[in-house]
């Protein structure tokens, strides 16, 4: 089987295909992109002749509308958009009300426990930051969310008098790695990390005292700039989402 696997966040569409049980011909495309060239821009570059497809959407309601309108002009294939449900693929949901919990966080711990025997502990890290621990069971065990590098510098340019607005550059300054910045540009950045890291780490030490010894997997945009700032291993897996999709449309 062929299916085609999308991933809509915040701030762009990730895709792959599953062909058996390989996941191939990853590609991305920020919304504003789509929103400015329109259905071409995903025509020209989404795989075609696929048995299936099958969606993680947090970007809206809208969003979710538009992509079915362009996969079906080209296909005649329907998307399915994956919910947040009780139990699925061996993830147990840890709330009361399962459908409240963001659809990409769910399909990021099933693609997590694809392939974690263990306790692990899930973090996307990408306009928004989630951090979510799984029990060697399977277990949810919960989660946090913060704001991202970006949203968080920027919301210091936003609510005060004298700071600059920040680039994505600053973050990816070699000289941010210094525990105690030089400017102020640098100092946002720095503090930004280590808001993020520090709560990844807290996360970690929380499950470890609990009796755990969790694997630390991150994903998203930002995911390799926060590795190196951990003091912690931790491994990248930037496809974590379309390999929980993939588990979904196996099952």
């Amino acid at each position: 089987m062929k299916a085609l696997l999308l991933d809509a966040g915040n701030t762009r569409l990730k895709w792959g295909l599953l062909n058996g049980n390989r996941i191939g011909r990853t590609g991305s495309v920020t919304l504003a992109t789509i929103r400015e060239q329109g259905k071409s821009v995903l025509i020209r570059r989404l795989p075609r002749d696929v048995d299936a497809v099958i969606a993680s959407n947090v970007a809206g309601k809208v969003f979710a509308d538009g992509l079915s309108a362009i996969i079906r002009s080209y296909n005649t294939r329907e998307v399915r958009f994956v919910r947040s449900s009780a139990a699925a693929c061996g993830v147990v949901n840890a709330y009361r009300q399962p459908g409240r919990l963001g659809v990409d966080r769910w399909v990021a711990m099933i693609g997590a426990r694809a392939s974690c025997a263990g306790a692990c502990l899930v973090v996307d890290a990408g306009t928004a930051v989630t951090i979510d621990a799984l029990h060697a069971d399977g277990r949810h065990l919960g989660g946090q969310i913060l704001p991202g590098l970006m949203l968080m510098a920027d919301s210091l340019s936003r609510n005060t008098s004298d700071l600059p607005a920040s680039r994505r550059g600053a973050f990816s300054n070699a000289r941010v790695l210094r525990p105690f910045a030089r400017s102020t540009a640098a100092a946002i950045a720095q503090g930004a990390v280590g808001a993020v890291a520090g709560a990844i780490e807290r996360a970690l030490r929380t499950l470890e005292q609990q009796g755990s010894k969790p694997t630390l997997l991150l994903t998203g945009g930002d995911a390799p700039l926060l590795q190196k700032f951990l003091a912690i291993d931790a491994e990248l897996r930037p496809h974590l989402v379309l390999e929980g999709l993939a588990c979904l449309i196996k099952r």
